[in-house]
């Protein structure tokens, strides 16, 4: 007997969380910058079993974390 429902899961979009991020919330933030830093301070844990959590999630959801270098202030 055939399958009645055949499903593909296909992800193509990636997200990346670039480090660093916002260390405190600041009036007037959007959205998207609370966000972010909310999700980046969770990647810094120290806690090994949560790591391993945010890992397997992040894995699950295409999310990927990297480190974008900072420009140098002015001179």
């Amino acid at each position: 007997m055939a399958v009645p429902i055949e499903y593909q899961k296909i992800m193509t979009e990636i997200v990346y969380v670039n480090l660093p991020a916002p260390s405190e919330p600041t009036p007037g933030m959007s959205g998207g910058e609370l966000l972010h830093g909310f999700l980046a301070e969770l990647y810094t844990t120290a806690n090994p079993e949560l790591k391993s959590f945010i890992t397997n999630l992040c894995i699950k959801w295409n999310v990927h974390y990297r480190q974008v270098p900072q420009k140098e202030a002015s001179k």
